[in-house]
Parts: C-alpha cells; sequence; structure tokens
C-alpha cells in the first residue's frame, strides 16, 4: 500500500513546477495564436541518437566532429537526459559524450531542428574535453543562453554558488520488479553544522524503518516488500538551506580513525609511500596542511577525469595505476595518500545543484573529501578543481553552497544489512530481490528558491 509521509505540510507546486520542462508530447503550447505540439524529452534524445548513428554509418564507423583545425572520430558514450531542452518550436539542444580512440571524453553541445523522426543538427560545438569546460553558458533576463569564454566565467558559472544556498531537492528511484519479496535501502540526507535539512513528504511502499548506521551515524531509509509493490516510484522531498563549507572545528570525534585502511582505499603500501614522498619532497618539516596541499595539488596534476571501464568504484589503487577516474577515485587516492602521510582524511558523498540555472535534473551523484590539519577539517574537492584549474585553489579548503550530503564516511554497515555489506559507500539505493542484489537507479531534480519564488 502506498504511503504519503508529509513531515512538513506543502502544496505540489515545486515539484510539478521541477518537473515542468518535460513535457507530455501531447501537451501544447500557444504561439501567436497558432498552437505548436511541444516535442517530448524522449523524443530529442531518439533524434540525436539517431542522428549520431546515421552519421557513424556513412562514415567510417566513427562520428566526426571538427574542432578548430582537427577532426575528430568519435563513439557515442551517452546523451545527457537532463539537459535536453526545447528551445522553441522545432528548436532543440542536447549534449553528448563522446569518446575518441584514445578513451579521452568530449562533451559536445548540438542545437538541432525539425519535428521527432526528422531532426537535422545545425550547429555541434565542443564543450568539453574530459570534463573541463572550454566555454560556459549563461542565460539572459529574456531566458535564452548564450556562450561565455572559460576566461571570463564567474565562479557561478563554474560551478560554484558562495554563502548560502536554498533548494527543494527531489530524490526518486523506481523499484525493481519483484515476484516474491524485496528489501530496499535509501540514503536519507541529515542536518548538520553547513547544512540544515527538512524532509517535505516521502512516497514510499511496504514496511518501512529508519535505520541508524553506528560509526559515523548515518541514516538509511529500509523498506520490506512484495510483489504488489514492484515497478513503483518512491519519491523523497527534501528543503534544504546550505552553507557554504570553510575549515571548521569538529569537537567528540576521534581524529585516529580517519588514518586507518579502508577496503578499497590502502595505506602505507610501497607505491603509495613512493608518491607521497615524491609529492611532499623538502616538506618533511612543514606542516601537513602544507603537505596536504602538495597531495593535492600532485592528483590534479597527474590524474585526469574520465569516466573508463572502472570508474565509480571508489578504488585508490586503480586509480592510481591508470591515473583516470570520476569523483570517487580523486577521493579515494587523495585519502589513500594523505592517510599514508599520517594525516586524518575523510569521504562524504551527495549531489552538486547547477548553479547556472534554478530548475531541472542533476547529473547523478558527487563525492567529495576531508583532512585534520592544524586542528581542523578542511574540505577538498579535487576532481572539480581537476576540471576547473582556475578554481583548483578555491576548491583546496572549501565547498559551494550548492550542493547536499547524503552520507558521510566507507564501509558502512546497517542492521538489518544487504548482501553487500559493507557498503563501499551510499548515493543511490541498494535492491535485494529474493535474496539477490540486483542494480539500483536513482533520478535527482531541484528547485532552487530565489527571491523571485514562492516559498512553500
Amino acid at each position: 500500500m502506498i504511503k504519503i509521509k508529509h513531515l512538513v505540510f506543502v502544496i505540489s507546486a515545486l515539484i510539478l513546477a521541477c518537473q515542468s520542462s518535460e513535457k507530455n508530447s501531447s501537451e501544447v503550447s500557444k504561439t501567436e495564436n497558432k498552437v505548436v505540439t511541444k516535442v517530448d524529452i524522449a523524443d530529442i534524445e531518439k533524434g540525436i541518437k539517431a542522428y549520431i548513428k546515421n552519421k557513424t554509418k556513412e562514415a567510417d564507423g566513427y562520428f566526426h566532429v571538427k574542432d578548430e583545425n582537427k577532426e575528430l572520430r568519435l563513439k557515442l558514450v551517452r546523451v545527457h537526459t537532463e539537459y535536453l531542452s526545447n528551445l522553441g518550436p522545432n528548436r532543440h539542444f542536447a549534449c553528448v559524450d563522446l569518446a575518441d580512440e584514445n578513451g579521452d571524453v568530449y562533451d559536445v553541445d548540438f542545437f538541432m531542428e525539425g519535428k521527432p523522426g526528422a531532426m537535422d543538427v545545425t550547429e555541434t560545438t565542443v564543450h568539453k574535453l574530459n570534463g573541463k569546460p572550454f566555454y560556459s553558458w549563461k542565460q539572459k533576463e529574456d531566458k535564452t543562453w548564450h556562450r561565455v569564454p572559460i576566461e571570463s566565467a564567474s565562479n557561478e558559472l563554474l560551478g560554484v554558488i558562495e554563502g548560502e544556498d536554498e533548494f527543494e531537492f527531489y530524490y526518486e528511484t523506481t523499484l525493481p520488479k519483484i515476484e516474491n519479496s524485496a528489501k530496499v535501502w535509501i540514503p536519507i540526507a541529515q542536518s548538520d553544522k553547513f547544512q540544515d535539512i527538512e524532509i517535505k513528504s516521502m512516497q514510499i511502499y511496504g514496511e518501512d524503518q529508519i535505520l541508524e548506521e553506528e560509526k559515523y551515524g548515518n541514516k538509511v531509509l529500509f523498506l520490506k516488500l512484495d510483489k504488489v509493490d514492484s515497478e513503483k516510484k518512491v519519491r523523497i522531498s527534501y528543503h534544504v538551506k546550505r552553507k557554504e563549507k570553510s575549515a571548521y572545528e569538529e569537537k567528540g570525534t576521534d581524529i585516529n580513525q580517519y588514518l586507518n585502511e579502508n577496503i578499497l582505499m590502502p595505506v602505507g603500501t610501497a607505491r603509495f609511500k613512493e608518491i607521497v614522498n615524491e609529492a611532499t619532497a623538502g616538506m618533511e618539516n612543514d606542516n601537513q596542511l602544507i603537505q596536504a596541499r602538495a597531495i593535492y595539488d600532485y592528483i590534479i596534476d597527474n590524474m585526469r577525469y574520465a569516466k573508463n571501464i572502472k570508474y565509480g568504484t571508489g578504488d585508490a589503487v586503480y586509480a592510481c595505476d591508470s591515473k583516470t577516474g570520476n569523483c570517487t577515485e580523486f577521493h579515494s587516492l587523495f585519502i589513500s595518500l594523505a592517510r599514508t602521510a599520517n594525516i586524518p582524511a575523510r569521504f562524504a558523498i551527495g549531489a552538486g545543484i547547477p548553479s547556472d540555472r534554478n530548475e531541472g535534473g542533476i547529473n547523478g551523484y558527487h563525492c567529495w573529501a576531508e583532512f585534520y590539519a592544524e586542528g581542523k577539517w578542511w574540505p577538498v574537492d579535487i576532481s572539480e578543481g581537476n576540471k576547473y584549474t582556475a578554481l583548483a585553489t578555491y576548491y583546496f579548503g572549501r565547498h559551494p553552497a550548492n550542493r547536499i550530503e547524503f552520507t558521510k564516511g566507507r564501509d558502512l554497515i546497517f542492521e538489518p544489512s544487504p548482501k553487500s555489506s559493507p557498503v563501499k559507500f551510499m548515493a543511490y539505493p541498494i535492491f535485494e530481490v529474493d535474496g539477490e542484489s540486483i542494480v539500483s537507479n536513482a533520478k535527482f531534480s531541484f528547485q532552487r528558491i530565489t527571491d523571485n519564488s514562492e516559498k512553500l
């Protein structure tokens, strides 16, 4: 049976507003007394995939993109569904990841015209290489967008909101197909010194229980489900006030526990000692803040943001060997190296909230780290510092206000526990169907609360 749990009474206007960018194809809008059918976001995705597929067939098995004086030969990796947009009658925008033969990933922006089944690309530009942008987008007052050279872009256009941010955050997952019974674990965001969290509503099913993980204090929603709950949607709505994070004191914490190794983050290996010695050469008598910055710089200089084969596992050894990965690899390697240098460090995960728009989809989870030096915890975000070199100094010692944190720590243990316990880290749900673990899913979206928006 469905359960709608309202912890704070709200009208669903903000949720509807957040979802309004994904219109059903049957919806219409009137423009200059003409009725224009709006194209479904799914149609835009099909259109860009069909275009790339056809051009690939026409060529040599690769999709060709001209980038200045260079011609790129690429393969489709994914379409960013969270950025697909209707720009007007028969005008559309798509953002697509394509990889070359060397594994470099290009983020390419496409402008298209036409109706479903007959879309043609009118403009193609390379936006990013391995996550590093060549330009940014800025929305004008008339809601149109224009490119801004990266050297002219403000911190906000590069993903940073300083001071404070306030937004509604929507967490959604589709339950698996259930023949007999299933169990689901979903992380629950909590308030702390830097984020004020209200759970506005929870749409859940089956028997529910809030579990608390003992070591780090994380909370998880635990659901016991049966066949009638198969493939239903679970939704959790949050109201979040978040402050920019800088170095801070924290009392009552056992600092030494953050010197120990984790399952995929070993400490003190021969290779890690060699890297620490190389990175901190000549700094042996300097304080740990200086040494931590040297390790931070080593990772920025030597790693490349790329979602290859094994990314997203948080494996420090893989990160060290491949020199690639996403935020989990960047911060796992940092934590292992910091601990090897006898600098306590810890992991956290949540989601980044876009700074260049006020509503819509979010491109999955994001994670970060903190290290302890000079009596304080110092936040770092090395993968973002790697993408935006102009912000490398900012991300050593700060986290922007536009994010939400779900869980802290690694190797999490809950009771009842999933078969995959201990859990490496937790942003997405864990599904078990008839005792077997299966792949889960999660979809994040948001609505920023601004001076012009109505607070509920």
